[in-house]
């Protein structure tokens, strides 16, 4: 019995030390841990292919292991990390391209450009060349490139929006914003107006600042996007959501918001990981949203 005992809450304390980790921060001891088992999954994961030319424009595919011998292609997510749009890097994601390939989502990571090397809109004219590249080239790694959805969370999840909003950036690309049948933003800073001097640095001058807000450019013709944010964020204001929700509801369009009261801002992306995947409904809430789109789309 005190071996029992012993061994229950030596697993209760790792248990509380990881959660611990992965919602505190993305510190590197945090990432190790929510990417651990990552190595030893029958997910078929594709390393460091180019997008364009410069040494950030790499991404990563994860393709789900074949279920049915049917050999369709599977549908898309093309997931942009969060970091203030100055740090992190695609690798540090493998649990979230594990994680949503595993529910049926051939996913793509991508890097790109980061202050303060860079300042907007570089990095979101990466993210649509990224989304270009998908639909010219996923076919070729089991992908439907007619079923493509984007996800983001924090930055990320700025950039996603965006790219789903203001068309210029994927005509740029040399594609459409109607490449993008979906969006998923978790935890995304869509309508501010930048006070620290690192991001009026980054965003300014301040008669840009409608340019890097998604709401700018809202007109009820965007692709159906599903805002999720954790109830505990001290990090991203919870008024770029209703911002967002709220004009997107006075044009038309097509919105569904959900909080996580016990999430904070790390902790709604932490729910992709071993962790705390099977404590919250983040990812299943995001693949149910699709599904419902393809779904859609498919009776048209």
């Amino acid at each position: 019995m005190q071996g029992k005992h012993t061994r229950k809450n030596w697993k209760t304390a790792l248990t509380l030390t990881v959660t611990g980790f992965v919602l505190t921060a993305c510190s590197e001891v945090s990432l190790a841990v929510a990417n651990f088992p990552t190595h030893f999954s029958d997910v078929e994961i594709k390393r460091d292919i180019a997008f364009g030319d410069k040494p950030t424009d790499k991404l990563d595919i994860y393709i789900p292991a074949r279920q049915n011998s049917q050999n369709k292609a599977y549908p898309v997510i093309v997931f942009f990390y969060g970091g203030r749009w100055s740090y992190g890097e695609r690798g540090d994601y493998a649990f979230v391209g594990t994680t949503l390939a595993k529910q049926g989502y051939l996913t793509v990571i991508p890097d790109y450009s980061k202050y303060p090397q860079v300042k907007f809109p570089t990095f979101v004219e990466d993210g649509a060349r990224a989304v270009q590249w998908v639909a010219e080239n996923i076919e070729n790694y089991s992908g439907n490139a007619n079923d493509i959805f984007v996800a983001g969370h924090s930055a990320g999840a700025h950039i996603g929006a965006l790219l789903a909003a203001d068309e210029h950036y994927m005509k740029e690309a040399g594609g459409s914003a109607k490449l993008i049948k979906g969006f998923a933003g978790l935890a995304g800073p869509y309508d501010f107006e930048p006070e620290e001097p690192d991001l009026q640095d980054m965003f300014g001058p301040p008669e840009n600042y409608p340019q890097m807000q998604v709401t700018t450019f809202i007109d009820g013709n965007e692709a159906p996007m599903f805002l999720q944010y954790g109830g505990q964020d001290d990090t991203v204001h919870i008024r770029n959501l209703n911002l967002l929700r709220d004009k997107i509801n006075a044009e038309g369009g097509q919105v569904e918001t959900k909080i996580y009261p016990e999430l904070d801002h790390v902790g709604i992306v932490g729910a992709f990981s071993w962790v705390l995947k099977s404590k919250s409904s983040v990812v299943a809430d995001m693949t149910a949203f699709f599904n419902d789109i393809r779904e859609g789309n498919a009776n048209e």
